[in-house]
């Protein structure tokens, strides 16, 4: 039962999500295959697909999450929060890192092997979107200027 209530909850949210994607989301320009409006799109028709398939079959097993599990859920929320409001102001690298260190380590990593993990993350995720995918990241607000100087004496 508690399936189909969580089921039903987020369909409504999903449902709203779509309106969103499919009446507000509009791209100036594309600048790839599909579009940016697509991907919000095809987010939440998948999304409202399996959320169906959810309250017409729901999963037997009972689902029991104990209190432990519940503060690390919420830890996780905050910590993505943490990582969205400190994204620009600190830089992908540096708050990926950060996020991926203090995330394994809650999980239950070794200091080390959280941190390694950690500065993984930033360093091959930054470079992996800079050089594949050509996208612009934030170097942050605090180490603009570092970068504007070096920049300026290559010029």
């Amino acid at each position: 039962m508690a399936n189909r209530i969580f089921a039903a909850v987020l369909l409504v949210v999903t449902l709203g999500y779509a309106v969103i994607a499919f009446t507000t989301i509009k791209a100036p320009f594309q600048y790839d295959p599909l579009g940016p409006e697509s991907w919000p799109r095809i987010l939440s028709a998948v999304a409202i697909l399996c959320l169906l398939f959810i309250l017409w079959k729901p999963d037997a097993d009972g689902l029991d999450v104990t209190r432990r599990v519940w503060f690390r859920l919420t830890a996780a929320v905050v910590l993505l929060f943490g990582y969205a409001e400190l994204y620009e102001p600190l830089g992908f690298i540096l708050s990926t890192i950060l996020f991926g260190t203090i995330l394994s380590a809650m999980l239950g990593a070794q200091k080390l092997r959280a941190l390694g993990f950690g500065v993984a993350s930033g360093v091959a995720g930054y470079l992996l979107c800079v050089t594949l995918m050509d996208l612009n990241l934030p170097e942050g607000a605090l180490f603009e200027p570092l970068f504007e100087t070096s920049q300026q004496g290559e010029s």
